[in-house]
């Protein structure tokens, strides 16, 4: 969907007017909340930093694992160091090298806020992975449970820091950039990096671990696509008799158009129309909530959009 279809285009210069006002008058609104929700975020990305640092030390080393990503990376070369050079490399350092080019490219493209965020994210993270002891008995013996606990564990987490604007580093800093620049969901091309890592991993330690490792990477990968959904897309489409106004509520939230049919109840033969739009699925249940204000009797259908062409926008990272 584009930022003008028919109903703006159709529509007076006033009418235009009063959805950008109210619009405008929303994130007004919401940068009011700024300060607040700042503050939420950081709280978000520090409780999600150290359950990934303590998931490292509690599941993946103790089953032989590996995370994806620049974590992925940072581990790969730990073990490498110490099983043939004999040396103890801190993940810090390691995390530290491997992040620092994909951090600049994510602050002169993505947002500086994000950047920021993921920043305190990775340092965090990287400390603590280094400062959290190794526990003196597995969680369990069983690398089943592990691989798949200690996958739903990370990708939870990193549910929470990029729900919170924010990305563990790595990998995510990449598909961030061609998540805003294509507005398309890539966490499966991700995947397809680890498997890749995983693979060398898997030659040189043994492929037990790289196979439970795939394992735990798909239950990562899973819980990441249902708890993050910025650029996942849903077309509605809402039967209503009080059409402008639904249309006008939708654009004035969410910067997204829509488009206006005419139809026929086919039991009642009653004239109905039919509001059609394309919205981020993370705004789904916000703007559920200002259509019944609007319409209480809206009839709203939703269904999974894979591919949008055209000029539909996206909220931009800050």
């Amino acid at each position: 969907m584009g930022e003008k279809t028919e109903l703006e285009n159709s529509s007076a210069t006033p009418r235009n007017k009063k959805i950008d006002d109210a619009y405008a008058a929303y994130v007004a609104e919401q940068n009011n909340m700024r300060i607040k929700a700042d503050a939420k975020s950081l709280i978000f990305v520090i409780i999600a930093s150290a359950v990934m640092a303590a998931n490292i030390q509690y599941f993946i080393n103790q089953g032989g694992l590996l995370p994806g990503g620049a974590s992925g990376v940072a581990i790969l070369l730990q073990r490498i160091a110490a099983r043939f050079f004999g040396v103890e490399i801190p993940f810090f350092i390691l995390s530290f090298i491997i992040n620092s080019i994909p951090a600049y490219l994510a602050f002169k493209t993505v947002g500086k806020k994000f950047t920021g965020y993921s920043c305190i994210c990775i340092v965090l993270m990287s400390l603590l992975t280094d400062l959290i002891p190794a526990p003196s008995a597995p969680v369990t013996d069983d690398r089943l449970l592990i691989a798949v606990f200690g996958g739903i564990i990370n990708g939870g987490a990193l549910s929470m820091i990029l729900n919170s604007g924010a990305s563990s580093g790595g990998s995510d800093f990449v598909a961030m950039y061609f998540s805003v620049k294509k507005g398309i969901a890539t966490w499966n091309y991700v995947l397809m990096f680890n498997a890749v890592l995983i693979l060398i991993s898997g030659i040189i330690f043994g492929m037990d671990g790289a196979l439970y490792t795939i394992i735990f990477q798909f239950c990562q990968t899973q819980m990441l696509n249902t708890f993050y959904k910025k650029y996942s897309k849903k077309t509605v489409f809402i039967i209503t008799d009080k059409p402008e106004s639904v249309a006008e509520e939708i654009m004035s939230v969410t910067h997204h158009s829509a488009t206006l049919f005419k139809a026929q109840g086919a039991y009642t033969h009653k004239d109905h129309y039919v509001v059609y739009t394309i919205l981020p699925a993370d705004e789904l249940h916000h703007i559920r909530r200002c259509i019944r204000s609007v319409d209480a009797k809206a009839f709203i259908n939703v269904m999974n959009s894979e591919n949008v062409f055209g000029n539909f926008f996206i909220k931009p990272l800050e």
